[in-house]
């Protein structure tokens, strides 16, 4: 069983029984990976304080022929989550960020594309950038990685120009058609089209820079959201305690 090294994102870290945790990452190479990390739950383990959702960390590990997880045997840490992990509001929006790469990323698949996208939104996260701004970012480029929700430039039907023509997002719809096109389905602003373009062109340290009005951003918010339902055809539980906390 030879061991394994690679850089990962710690997602989440779950307890096991008495003594261990189970932790999910994400690596570059080899996509998304679970494993168990025996007797970190213990007072003197060799783990102590090193998983931590939302970490970037050196992780090695090994797998027996068979088993679903692999079994990690060090964790060293690269970027502490820092503050990620002391606000209520960065933790709630962590695990939903988490919880997007658990659903969008493969096992035994590379991830670059994921990873490169989590690990900058995590740096502008704890770089003071503002957080609706990067959740939104983040949210639409999950999307467009997948496939599932292209940048609004042209409209797949007449092939119009988006933003002079205005856009719709069609029930159950997956991408925008101009709205003559789309006749029925919810209409963007403005403001909207120009967030969705300019993010292609900004990573998300820039996210916030200008900081787009909130009504914006809760419609970037609303679509997404839509068009991540449909395809997964199920919400994220993330994003229901977000907005229950919103409510409250």
């Amino acid at each position: 069983m030879p061991l394994e090294s690679a850089e990962a994102l710690i997602l989440t870290v779950v307890d096991l029984q008495d003594r261990d945790r189970i932790v999910t990452f994400l690596t570059r190479e080899q996509g998304k990976k679970k494993g168990v990390a025996k007797g970190s739950r213990t007072r003197h383990s060799r783990f102590a304080g090193e998983l931590q959702p939302l970490a970037k960390a050196a992780i090695t590990w090994f797998q027996k022929e068979g088993s679903d997880l692999v079994r990690i045997s060090s964790v060293e840490l690269i970027r502490p989550a820092g503050k990620l992990l002391l606000d209520l509001d960065d933790i709630l929006l962590g695990a939903y960020l988490a919880e997007h790469i658990v659903e969008f990323a493969q096992e035994d698949e590379a991830s670059e594309a994921l990873f490169r996208l989590l690990d900058a939104t995590l740096e502008a996260l704890l770089g003071g950038v503002d957080r609706d701004a990067v959740a939104r970012y983040f949210e639409a480029w999950v999307l467009r990685l997948a496939g599932i929700f292209p940048a609004p430039r042209e409209c797949p039907e007449c092939g119009g120009d988006l933003t002079a023509k205005g856009a719709v997002l069609p029930r159950g719809g997956d991408g925008l058609l101009c709205a003559e096109c789309g006749r029925e389905g919810r209409s963007l602003e403005p403001g909207t089209i120009e967030f969705l373009l300019r993010i292609g062109r900004v990573g998300p340290a820039l996210a916030g820079d200008p900081l787009p009005a909130p009504a914006v951003l809760r419609q970037v918010e609303a679509i997404c959201g839509a068009v991540r339902r449909g395809f997964l055809q199920h919400e994220l539980k993330s994003w229901q305690v977000l907005q229950q906390v919103r409510a409250g």
